[in-house]
């Protein structure tokens, strides 16, 4: 009984896992690029402001339906790299070089990518169909 009623509600839980990680990863770039939360907003050109970029316009996207699965890959992208660049370096263990955030960042944008947008999405209402 409780995973008919799960497959019932399928997209509606799909949808509400989407706006969260659209609205997560746009805290991100918001804390890079405009010094929100409590933190220092970082040049735009370096490598920092180009994750920054990635993360608010990507976490925005996402958020609102647009374009999914081609932000959710370059997003993906950026998470292997920021694992790579930033983490892998210092201890092989996600925990300890504290690269967890940047995996699981990663297995979400897998997800995204291969499902895109599913329902209350703004690139449906705009333009009748799912692109990529």
């Amino acid at each position: 009984m409780f995973f008919k009623k799960a497959e019932k509600y399928h997209d509606n839980a799909y949808t509400v896992f989407r706006l969260l990680v659209g609205l997560l990863f746009f805290q991100h770039g918001a804390q890079k690029l405009l010094g929100w939360f409590g933190a220092t907003a970082v040049p735009l050109s370096s490598m920092m402001g180009i994750a920054g970029i990635i993360e608010l316009v990507g976490g925005l996207a996402i958020f609102l339906g647009l374009f999914t699965r081609l932000f959710a890959l370059i997003s993906g992208v950026e998470m292997l790299a920021a694992y790579f660049m930033v983490h892998a370096g210092t201890n092989s263990v996600p925990i300890i070089n504290q690269g967890e955030l940047a995996l699981l960042y990663f297995a979400t944008f897998i997800i995204l990518f291969i499902h895109g947008n599913k329902k209350a999405s703004l690139e449906k209402i705009f333009f009748k169909k799912e692109f990529f």
